[in-house]
């Protein structure tokens, strides 16, 4: 008899955090959405601004840069025991890393402006660092720049694991963000080759004619930002949400009669804790 093989066990997923970056446009809100380069996993798809969770988003100092938020109420946010604030962290990083827009804020609470030359090319130099994966130079900028992470303008709204059948893993939390007036959102030519601001309505009506590639997370946050009259407006509802109430999504992949693959979005936990299936 054949030898039977058992199923290899699926990935570990592993944690990230992607931010919808939102402003105030001529026709209502717009949504900033970047297209990654044809590397890796996600490749020709168009994405918010997001990545993994890095040891270093996990050190305790980040209390003293975060506006208005520490571990234990992040945490609690989540529907964690700890750790909660590095995703908070890791999505400002990787704002600024895959989008050039940081969301900090200098000693008078205003989140900082990156109009002046001199000003822009420093922190240029920082983004080019943070991208070339230089050791602690996130934390180092913060501490030389004396920055606060604008934590209070960041509103959590969702939570999204990978299918199992994947054989690279995310539990991805999502949050929404306003960008800050005096700076510019660019992708950064590596990761991503192309960006643009777009109404959501808009973003919808492309992927429905197959003018941008979207998946399943992406185009469900989409549909979730339509309708409202300002970012401000759009902030204050997020925020608003009870984070008990936020459901965690894991697509399931299935193929139907005629060899083409479904999707259905299986609600698997809540408030970040995942359903007992046992």
């Amino acid at each position: 008899m054949p030898e039977t093989v058992s199923p290899s066990p699926p990935a570990t997923p592993r944690p990230s955090a992607t931010v919808i970056l939102v402003r105030d446009g001529r026709e209502g809100i717009e949504v900033f959405l970047m297209e990654r380069s044809n590397v890796g996993m996600f490749g020709g798809l168009h994405v918010f601004p997001g990545g993994k969770v890095d040891g270093a988003d996990h050190a305790e100092r980040w209390e003293e840069f975060a506006n208005g938020l520490d571990d234990t109420r992040a945490s609690e946010v989540l529907g964690m025991d700890r750790g909660g604030l590095a995703y908070w962290v890791a999505c400002i990083r990787e704002c600024f890393e895959e989008a050039g827009v940081l969301l900090a804020s200098r000693d008078d609470g205003e989140l900082l402006p990156l109009t002046d030359p001199d000003r822009r090319m420093r922190f240029g130099d920082w983004r080019t660092r943070l991208n070339a994966r230089e050791e602690g130079v996130f934390e180092a900028m913060c501490e030389s720049e004396r920055l606060g992470l604008a934590t209070d303008r960041i509103a959590y709204v969702g939570h999204w694991i990978t299918p199992v059948v994947e054989p690279k893993r995310f539990s991805t939390r999502f949050f929404v963000a306003q960008a800050p007036d005096r700076q510019e959102a660019l992708h950064d030519g590596f990761e991503t080759v192309e960006s643009a601001w777009m109404r959501p309505e808009l973003a919808l009506e492309r992927f429905a004619k197959g003018e941008l590639n979207l998946i399943s997370p992406t185009f469900k946050h989409l549909e979730s930002i339509v309708g409202y009259d300002s970012a401000e407006a759009l902030l204050a509802a997020k925020h608003a949400i009870d984070p008990a109430t936020i459901q965690t999504i894991q697509p399931r992949l299935i193929t139907n009669d005629t060899s083409k693959m479904d999707e259905i979005l299986d609600v698997v936990g809540r408030g970040g804790q995942l359903f007992d299936t046992t």
